[in-house]
């Protein structure tokens, strides 16, 4: 059995997420009083679509969960034009969200075009401004090792908090060997940047080993400054493993 304190580590990691396109806000509320109340450790944060942000944030009021708010956008295509991403961005943090997984255009720079990349990237970090901003590279549609190490490079060059791997709508999410070449390029940078992964974390012993593959190659414990786990379903597998 994992040890205890693993696996309250590892749910504090958790940006517990909900993302469903067939959702409703009956479902939400459900969704939230099962999964979120019944937790034996508070998430990290919550990650839901932008209309579910006020339902949200007054469900973590009343239960006084120091929990953070993040939603999407530019989501899940990366492909939106910049003025209707900047609108997404201003209209989440006016409804409440304290965080923002943004995907990056990346049929852009599989296109070639670095600099157009590197002006969004400017634009949608002038608009968070004092909010943590989460890059979504998309790993699992990048084609090469090099594409993912360039765009783990862009997002750390922007001045993002964290580069996050997957948006979990496309065949492949994060693996253990894009996981190694963006946590190798963070280690590397000049700043601390964080490192989500996301898209297919689904059983405990596979999130150990992003973790540990967090910490051996950073050289730092994992907390949620730097460390996140997005996922639907971790959290209850984590809380079952303490009731054992």
């Amino acid at each position: 059995m994992t040890n205890p304190l693993r696996i309250q580590q590892l749910m504090k990691l958790v940006d517990l997420t909900r993302l469903n396109d067939q959702d409703d806000a009956a479902g939400m509320q459900q969704w939230l009083e099962q999964d979120l109340a019944n937790a034996a450790v508070w998430p990290a944060a919550v990650c839901v679509y932008p209309q579910y942000l006020t339902q949200v944030q007054t469900f973590l009021k009343q239960h006084q969960a120091a929990v953070k708010l993040a939603t999407v956008v530019n989501f899940p295509s990366g492909a939106l034009p910049l003025a209707e991403v900047l609108e997404q961005i201003k209209a989440a943090l006016a409804a409440g969200a304290d965080e923002i997984d943004c995907v990056l255009p990346y049929q852009t720079l599989l296109l070639g075009h670095t600099e157009q990349v590197r002006e969004f990237l400017a634009a949608v970090r002038q608009a968070t401004e004092g909010v943590c901003l989460k890059i979504i590279i998309e790993s699992g549609e990048l084609v090469t090792c090099q594409q993912i190490s360039k765009a783990t490079e862009l997002v750390v060059e922007s001045g993002a908090d964290f580069v996050k791997s997957s948006t979990g709508k496309v065949k492949v999410g994060v693996t253990e060997e894009a996981a190694r070449i963006m946590l190798a390029v963070i280690a590397a940078s000049e700043r601390p940047v964080g490192f989500k992964a996301s898209g297919g974390v689904r059983s405990v012993d596979f999130a150990l080993k992003l973790v540990s593959l967090f910490e051996q190659l950073t050289g730092e414990v994992a907390t949620a400054q730097h460390m996140r786990l997005g996922a639907s379903a971790l959290l209850n597998d984590l809380s079952k493993q303490l009731d054992y």
